[in-house]
């Protein structure tokens, strides 16, 4: 199916790119092309893999020139480039909207141009009733790709833009894991922010089968939320904690810049017209155009008891069943290991 293919990866040097080329190659795709502005994290990749389809190309999402010089004759394209910190977007919000949300618009117009047949755009848990400045600028980054869906060129030109949405995802570069492991294996108090903070959980498979769900039966504008279960931030500490046999102490710090206490994968608004895949929820695009008296007769009338999909009224995860999933993560056993 993909022998003739050309995927690239936008921010292709992240956790998520290289599980993603992970899986492309054992399929035996034809070329991936890996977009980053971080050469050393380049060269690592191209050290550790010696695979002649991995095409390295430094260039950034902000400057329209590179992207556009990099797709041609990329058939599909995952766009995982982000500023992904809460606090550091808190700090340097121009930052975020000129990656988030220019940075975007460079790529979905590129991939429109160079006619890429399905585009797949990593999106967050925080992008719904945002309070801060990631989730807002993620929020800005779904409707601009919304909005390509419904443009005719991306119609005419057969560009499928599909979006993904997930929360934390488990022992990913940046994430809390392994800031916990580390205090742990030198023997700190780990820092917990809120201990009743709840946050979903997703392995970085599970974030790769939800880019695959979406590149795969995804219409152009729609939506994927994976279902996931949750737990709190001083049940997290606590189970690892005991992984790792630690006399470390738990030490509250108070929640950072931007954080919410629950976060939300799916609106009230949104879960009104999901649609239920089972593991997964649709939220279908409104491709109306603003000629709205053409749709009197198709009016929608919201569903009466619909509730949010968030963290904290998902599956909560209990102690027993968090330690088995932290255990089969490749990197809670490789820090067992050493």
């Amino acid at each position: 199916m993909h022998e003739n293919k050309t995927l690239m990866i936008t921010g292709g040097t992240g956790s998520f790119g290289e599980t993603m080329l992970n899986h492309f190659l054992k399929v035996g795709i034809r070329e991936i092309r890996i977009f980053s502005r971080d050469e050393k994290k380049q060269e690592d990749l191209r050290l550790k893999y010696h695979d002649r389809r991995l095409n390295f190309i430094i260039g950034d999402v902000r400057d329209p020139k590179s992207i556009g010089n990099a797709l041609p004759g990329v058939d599909y394209l995952f766009h995982a480039a982000a500023l992904k910190q809460v606090p550091t977007c808190e700090f340097y919000p121009t930052q975020a909207v000129m990656t988030n949300i220019l940075g975007a618009e460079n790529v979905l117009e590129a991939a429109i141009a160079n006619k890429v047949s399905r585009t797949v755009v990593l999106s967050t848990d925080k992008a719904v009733y945002p309070i801060n400045t990631m989730g807002m600028t993620k929020a800005l980054m779904e409707k601009l790709a919304i909005s390509k869906a419904r443009d005719q060129r991306a119609k005419e030109g057969s560009s499928r833009v599909v979006i993904t949405r997930y929360g934390n995802v488990m022992c990913s570069r940046g994430s809390v894991i392994p800031l916990f492991i580390e205090q742990i294996q030198h023997h700190k108090d780990l820092t917990v922010t809120v201990p009743d903070m709840t946050r979903f959980m997703m392995s970085l498979q599970e974030s790769v089968d939800l880019v695959l769900k979406a590149f795969q039966e995804g219409e152009s504008g729609d939506i994927l939320v994976q279902k996931a279960p949750a737990t709190t931030m001083g049940e997290l500490a606590s189970a690892l904690i005991e992984i790792f046999g630690s006399r470390s102490k738990v030490r509250v710090i108070g929640s950072r810049h931007g954080e919410k206490m629950h976060e939300t994968l799916c609106g009230r608004e949104e879960m009104a017209k999901a649609v239920d895949l089972g593991d997964y929820y649709k939220i279908p695009p409104d491709l109306r155009d603003m000629n709205y008296s053409k749709f009197l007769d198709e009016t929608t009338k919201a569903q009466e008891g619909v509730d949010e999909y968030n963290s904290s009224n998902t599956k909560r995860l209990t102690q027993e069943e968090l330690i088995k999933i932290l255990l089969r993560q490749p990197y809670v056993q490789e820090r067992l290991k050493a």
